[in-house]
């Protein structure tokens, strides 16, 4: 008698359990709020564009024209460097050799120079001499002639030692220019941002994807945003722009117009957005600021807008609060 209640109610239970669970899953899933509001533009009309900050400078990847062993290094991260302060050496005990090799040729060259000089003194001594007799009949046309060639060629071998001379002082040159280019130093006034090769390491030359030194002049930074080519003929150079630092859209800063970049580009900086398209291209603008303004760092992301006219047939009006961030398009 039980087993045959058991079965029936087994079933209203399953049921139950099976309407309540599809219920529950039918649910609305709640939107996610973002960690930090996003910037609200500060005009009516603007560009909306994702900017990246670099060094007034750009950033500078330095790297080696020769590939070797590092042996020194002579900045670390964050030092401030000076234009042509040495950043790093590569091995160079070879060419010190060479060096040393060299040195000591051109001092052979010149004492080869000084006998081929002192043997010309002799030579025109001879000559000198010889036309001095006062009674040609003593000396014979083949006699005078021989002392005569003497002196020439005795010329000639000392301008082939001077030549010598010259050209072992010249490899001496090479020598040390050679060993002065294994000394990678500071195009520019800046500081060092990333210090990716260390003592030991093989620096090799060429372009890198990971640069050895990262250097630039963070004294003022710049700003280089981007601009959606649909909204590149209402740029002007003399907008009023500002940006606002992602993660506190409280804190904001004014920016100066430095240039326009007049090659229109495939977008690389992405946003993330799901409106966003990877074929986009944009215009590059570069903005500047004072670092004291706002704390922030090259490389890292800002929103900018740039007051601009508006677009007939579209109303003016600043993005809701919880709109996404700028992607490039504007008001």
């Amino acid at each position: 008698m039980i087993t045959k209640y058991i079965l029936p109610a087994v079933a209203i239970i399953g049921a139950i359990f099976a309407v309540v669970f599809v219920r529950a899953g039918s649910k609305p899933t709640p939107a996610s709020q973002p960690v930090a509001q996003p910037a609200q533009a500060p005009y009516d009309a603007y560009i909306a564009g994702a900017g990246i900050v670099e060094s007034s400078t750009e950033n500078i990847a330095i790297g080696t024209i020769v590939p070797g062993v590092v042996t020194d290094m002579y900045v670390k991260v964050g030092d401030q460097v000076k234009t042509g302060q040495p950043l790093f050496k590569i091995d160079d005990r070879d060419l010190q050799a060479d060096f040393i090799v060299r040195r000591a040729a051109v001092e052979a060259a010149k004492a080869k120079a000084k006998v081929d000089e002192a043997t010309l003194a002799d030579l025109k001594n001879q000559w000198d001499m010889y036309q001095g007799v006062s009674d040609q009949r003593a000396i014979t046309k083949e006699e005078l002639d021989k002392r005569r060639f003497a002196v020439a060629t005795g010329t000639a071998r000392l301008d082939q030692s001077r030549a010598e001379v010259a050209s072992a002082e010249a490899q001496v040159e090479s020598t040390k220019t050679q060993i002065d280019r294994l000394t990678v130093r500071a195009p520019v006034d800046g500081q060092c941002m990333q210090v990716k090769i260390h003592p030991g390491e093989f620096a090799q030359a060429g372009v890198l994807a990971q640069p050895l030194i990262l250097l630039g002049d963070v004294k003022i930074l710049n700003v280089r945003v981007d601009i959606d080519e649909n909204d590149a003929w209402r740029l002007k150079p003399d907008a009023r722009a500002r940006a606002f630092l992602r993660g506190n859209r409280d804190l904001s800063t004014d920016l100066k117009f430095v240039r326009v970049e007049p090659y229109v580009i495939p977008k690389r900086s992405l946003t993330g957005e799901s409106t966003e398209r990877v074929d986009t291209r944009v215009l590059q603008a570069l903005y500047s600021f004072e670092p004291k303004s706002l704390p922030v760092y090259v490389g890292q992301q800002m929103d900018v807008f740039i007051e601009a006219p508006p677009i007939r047939g579209v109303e003016s009006t600043p993005p809701p609060p919880h709109e996404d961030s700028p992607s490039g398009q504007g008001k």
